[in-house]
C-alpha cells in the first residue's frame, strides 16, 4: 500500500465518527469502488455543505452528526442556488468553477444513494425527496478544451530527449557559479534525469513514480509493475512498459542508488532523497519531484512545464504512433474520453509537422 493511501485511510477513519450516520453508510457503500483519497474529498465537500446549512439556519443541528434526513428532504431549490452562490462569491476561499462542479456532483451522488439505493427497515428509500435530482451540472472539461490549454506547453519531437540531456549537462553549466546549487546538481543529476526520462518514456503519473519500488522495475524487459490510480486492489500492480530510451538512464541511476544516497536495505523505494544532515536516504516525496521538474524546466526555457505536462508530452508523442486504445491502456485512463485530449493535440502536431516539411 502506498504511503499516501495509508495516510488518507487514517484520516478517513478519523473523520467518519463526525459525520451523520447516513453519510457514513454512503461512504461504506462506496469504499470498494473509490480510493481513500476520493472518499476524503467527498467528506470534505459534505462538511462544507453541512456547515453552510447550519450557518443559514436550515437545520437545528449544532454539529454534523445531529443532521437528519428530514433536513435534506425539506431543502428547496433556492437553498441549493444559495449554496452555489456562497461557493462562488464568498470573500475568503472562493472556489473555481471546477471545484463548485465537483462539490455539487458529490452532493448529487449522496442524494442519489439515499433516494434510490439505500432503504429503511420497511424497504422504503431513506430519502423521500431528492432536491439534487433537479440540479444540472455542466461538464467543464471537454477533451478539445483541455487540448487547447496544453497548446505550446508540452515537449514535442526532439525536445523530449533534449530536456533529459539538459538535466545531465546543461543545467550544471548554467548554475556552475553557485557552489551549493552545483554540488546538489552533481549529487542528484542521474536520479533527476532518470525520473524525467522515465515519465517521458512511459507516461507515469507522479504518484506512480513516488510509489514505485526497486523490485517493481525489470530493466532488461523494459517493464514496471505500477499501482495504478483508482485501483483499490492493493495486491495488484499493473504491468507498464517503458521505451528503450529510458533503459540506460534507469540502469545508471540504479547502480548508484544505494551508495550515493546511503539507502538502507529495508528501504524499497525506487527514487531516494538524502536530506541535509540525514544519515540515511528515504523515499522521495511527490512535492520534491514536482519542484525538481519545475527547477529544471525554468532554466530549460519552459517555465510552464510540470511533471504532469511531461506525462502529456509522452502521451502526445505515443499517440502519434499508436491508436487511442493502446494510449488509454499505457496511461491507465478509465475511459477513452480522457485520452481524446491527445487526438486533438496531435491534430495540431501533425499539421505543424506538414508545414515544417513543406518549408524545408
Amino acid at each position: 500500500m502506498s504511503i499516501q493511501k495509508i495516510s488518507d485511510r487514517r484520516n478517513l477513519e478519523l473523520k467518519m465518527p463526525h459525520i451523520p450516520w447516513f453519510v457514513q453508510q454512503f461512504i461504506d457503500f462506496k469504499r470498494p469502488d473509490l480510493s481513500p483519497s476520493t472518499l476524503l474529498e467527498y467528506i470534505r465537500d459534505y462538511e462544507s455543505f453541512f456547515g453552510w446549512l447550519r450557518g443559514e439556519g436550515l437545520t437545528v443541528a449544532t454539529n454534523n452528526t445531529e443532521l437528519t434526513l428530514l433536513d435534506l428532504e425539506t431543502l428547496h431549490m433556492d437553498n441549493i442556488v444559495g449554496y452555489r452562490l456562497y461557493l462562488t462569491t464568498r470573500t475568503v476561499g472562493t472556489n473555481t468553477r471546477v471545484t463548485v462542479s465537483r462539490k455539487l456532483s458529490a452532493l448529487r451522488s449522496l442524494f442519489h444513494y439515499l433516494s434510490q439505493i439505500a432503504e429503511d427497515e420497511n424497504f422504503y428509500p431513506l430519502l423521500k425527496r431528492n432536491i439534487m435530482a433537479k440540479v444540472e451540472i455542466k461538464r467543464l472539461h471537454k477533451p478539445k478544451d483541455t487540448a487547447a490549454k496544453l497548446k505550446g506547453k508540452i515537449l514535442e519531437d526532439e525536445e523530449l530527449l533534449e530536456f533529459v540531456g539538459y538535466i545531465y549537462e546543461g543545467y550544471g553549466r548554467d548554475i556552475e557559479a553557485n557552489k551549493q546549487a552545483y554540488y546538489s546538481f552533481l549529487l542528484n543529476r542521474e536520479r533527476d534525469a532518470c525520473i524525467a526520462s522515465l515519465i517521458l518514456n512511459s507516461g507515469l503519473r507522479v504518484s506512480e513514480v513516488v510509489n514505485l519500488n526497486v523490485d517493481d522495475v525489470d530493466v532488461n524487459n523494459k517493464l514496471m509493475y505500477v499501482t495504478r490510480k483508482g485501483n483499490n486492489d492493493e495486491t495488484f500492480k499493473t504491468p507498464v512498459y517503458f521505451r528503450e530510451q529510458a533503459k540506460d538512464d534507469i540502469a545508471l541511476y540504479l547502480n548508484l542508488r544505494q551508495s550515493r544516497y546511503k539507502t538502507p536495505k529495508r528501504e524499497k523505494a525506487m527514487f531516494i532523497a538524502l536530506p541535509n544532515g540525514q544519515q540515511e536516504g528515504k523515499r522521495m516525496t511527490k512535492r520534491a519531484i514536482q519542484e525538481m521538474i519545475i527547477k529544471y524546466a525554468k532554466r530549460f526555457g519552459k517555465p510552464y512545464l510540470t511533471v504532469h505536462k511531461l506525462r502529456h508530452s509522452f502521451a502526445t508523442d505515443y499517440y502519434l504512433q499508436n491508436d487511442i486504445y493502446k494510449t488509454k491502456e499505457q496511461l491507465g485512463h478509465a475511459s477513452t474520453e480522457t485520452t481524446e485530449i491527445y487526438a486533438h493535440l496531435t491534430d495540431k502536431t501533425m499539421s505543424e509537422a506538414i508545414e515544417r516539411r513543406l518549408e524545408s
